[in-house]
This record gives C-alpha cells, sequence and structure tokens, in this order.
C-alpha cells in the first residue's frame, strides 16, 4: 500500500503539470456515489445545489466536485469531500444528519417519495505523487473518472509506475491530472485500488489522447519494464474502469 512521505506534490499550474510544495496534503478524502430513483436525478441535484452543499460546509466539510456521468443509465451523482481527519468526518456527518434545516429540506423534497435508492462511499487519501485537486483554468472540461484494481502484491508497483512515468506521459499527450488516490487503510480496496480523474476537452479529445499515450515508446518501454519486474500485469483482467463525466453546475470543481 503506498505510504506518504517527505516532500509531494499538492498543487496544480494552469497547464495541469505538478510542482512540490514542503508539507504532505494530510486530508482525507471522501468520494460518495448516489444512485437516484427513477426520474429523480433533477430532484436530487436540486436538493444539493439549493441546501445540501451549503449545510455540507456550515458542518466543516469541503465541497471539492460534483459530476454526473456522460452515459447515466443508473442515474448516478458521484462527488468528493474533504475532512482534515476520519473524526471530523465522522463529527461533520452526525452534525449534519441531525441538523434541523437539513431535516426539512430532506423531508420537502422527498414528499413525492425518496430520491437516493442506494450510496455508496469510500475514504481516500491523497497519493505521494498526486495534486490537490483544485478548479481548472477551464470550466467547460471533460472528466474521467478511472478506477485500477492492481494484481496481488502490486499496488506498490502500480504506484510507482505512475508516480515515475504515467503521471508525465498523460501530460504529455494532453491530458490534464485532477488528482490520484487510495482508500485509507480499512476501506475496500486500500490494498489494491488506485482511484484517479483526468480532465479532457472532450470524449474524442480523451480517446485521440490516450490512443497516442498506448503507442508511445516510452511508454510502451516503461510498461514492458514494470510488468517484467513484477512477473506480469501490474493490473487485474478488466481491472480497469473508466466513466466519462461532466461537472455539476454547482461544482467547484470545472
Amino acid at each position: 500500500m503506498n505510504v506518504r512521505i517527505g516532500a509531494v506534490i499538492v498543487a496544480v499550474m494552469a497547464g495541469g503539470s505538478f510542482v512540490a510544495a514542503a508539507e504532505p496534503d494530510s486530508r482525507v478524502f471522501e468520494m460518495r456515489t448516489y444512485y437516484a430513483h427513477e426520474g429523480k436525478l433533477d430532484a436530487l441535484q436540486a436538493r444539493f445545489r439549493d441546501h445540501t452543499t451549503k449545510l455540507f460546509e456550515k458542518h466543516g466539510m469541503t465541497n471539492v466536485g460534483y459530476w454526473t456521468p456522460i452515459d447515466n443509465p443508473d442515474q448516478k451523482l458521484i462527488y468528493v469531500l474533504s475532512y482534515p481527519n476520519r473524526d471530523a468526518a465522522k463529527k461533520s456527518w452526525s452534525a449534519f444528519v441531525a441538523d434541523a434545516d437539513w431535516k426539512k429540506a430532506r423531508a420537502e423534497s422527498e414528499k413525492a417519495g425518496p430520491l437516493v435508492k442506494k450510496a455508496e462511499s469510500v475514504y481516500m487519501q491523497l497519493t505521494d505523487y498526486s495534486a490537490a485537486p483544485q478548479r481548472l483554468p477551464s470550466g467547460d472540461n471533460v472528466f474521467e473518472l478511472r478506477v485500477y484494481t492492481a494484481s496481488k502484491g502490486n499496488l506498490g508497483n502500480l504506484n510507482a509506475r505512475f508516480r515515475n512515468h504515467t503521471v508525465k506521459l498523460f501530460e504529455k499527450h494532453g491530458m490534464t491530472n485532477v488528482a490520484y488516490w487510495t482508500p485509507v487503510a480499512g476501506q475496500k480496496g486500500a490494498d489494491d485500488t488506485l482511484i484517479y480523474i483526468l480532465a479532457h476537452k472532450s470524449v474524442d479529445a480523451a480517446k485521440t489522447s490516450f490512443g497516442a499515450f498506448r503507442q508511445d515508446p516510452d511508454w510502451l518501454a516503461v510498461r514492458k519494464a514494470s510488468e517484467e519486474k513484477a512477473g506480469g500485469s501490474l493490473t487485474e483482467k478488466d481491472g480497469v474502469k473508466s466513466t466519462f463525466m461532466k461537472a455539476t453546475d454547482y461544482s467547484s470543481l470545472k
């Protein structure tokens, strides 16, 4: 499992390049995925826009970003919050659910029935090579959420390949590195999962960039060397999942 040590990368420059900072970003991030009931995604978003995001801030949570998948048959809303630590997250959520304003907003929004069918959550930490997610210079981006499941014992090797090579090659081919996380200890996937977000000008631009990336001689050499060292692929079969997303109108990260 990746351990954050020493000086880390915590800022994004205008072009998406990483710059070093003296102190690690020790915040805890939470990625939450809500599955709205059929026909209720707009109402769910209205509740976030008009009430929930403000109440999160009231109770010490930082709104990082909100997205909906471009292809969204499951009516998902995906968002990321940050907290100083896990204890702070627990206290913030306890205060939020007990807040009279939240109870009122929820009751009014659910007069015709619940909005959320299912919710998923994972607490995460930034990798030692990740920038802190920040608003991008252009507000009209396509975001890509990518989740990798490392083959047994290879999460460290996968992170090393990203740290030393992949993030730079992504930039070379026109992709913007937004943030890279691993689940915190005790969370599902803590030993084998890498979660990251890229930004592209469009879905077509993403496909062009990845096409060029996969044919890059530097990438081919790095991949070959890393897999020879590890004795095989660094990811499980079918262990790479990609979701193209658009930021909501109330997302701070666009």
